[in-house]
């Protein structure tokens, strides 16, 4: 993926709130940026692509320009995020334990959940 391609992706995803593989919850869907910038550059293609909508000048962002994911950039980066990585069983086991959020240590919770089983 060439270099501007990669920024907009990443900037529909930062916009969405999304990580590099679009996953996620969609917890937002706008960008602000000062006109001049790189990121400014980029806001303008996907405007001018129907990806987002634009509202210049606006105040509460201290009158810098606001970016607005449209249906069509949403799809975009459904199409185009790259899949995860796939996780060996000793991961999906970690990445369970991070998700848990339950207040034991990794090899607490292991024994708890049992030698044999996976996450």
């Amino acid at each position: 993926m060439a270099d501007a391609a990669a920024r907009q992706l990443h900037i529909l995803q930062h916009s969405l709130g999304v990580d590099q593989y679009g996953q996620g919850e969609q917890y937002r869907s706008h960008f602000a940026t000062d006109v001049g910038s790189i990121d400014h550059r980029d806001c303008m293609a996907l405007f001018e692509a129907g990806l987002m909508k634009r509202r210049a000048s606006v105040k509460m962002y201290g009158g810098m320009d606001a970016f607005f994911v449209t249906d069509e950039g949403r799809a975009f980066v459904a199409a185009n995020s790259p899949p995860p990585p796939k996780l060996t069983r000793s991961q999906r086991r970690y990445q369970a334990w991070l998700d848990a959020d339950c207040n034991l240590s990794f090899i607490d919770y292991c024994r708890r959940a049992g030698a044999g089983t996976s996450a």
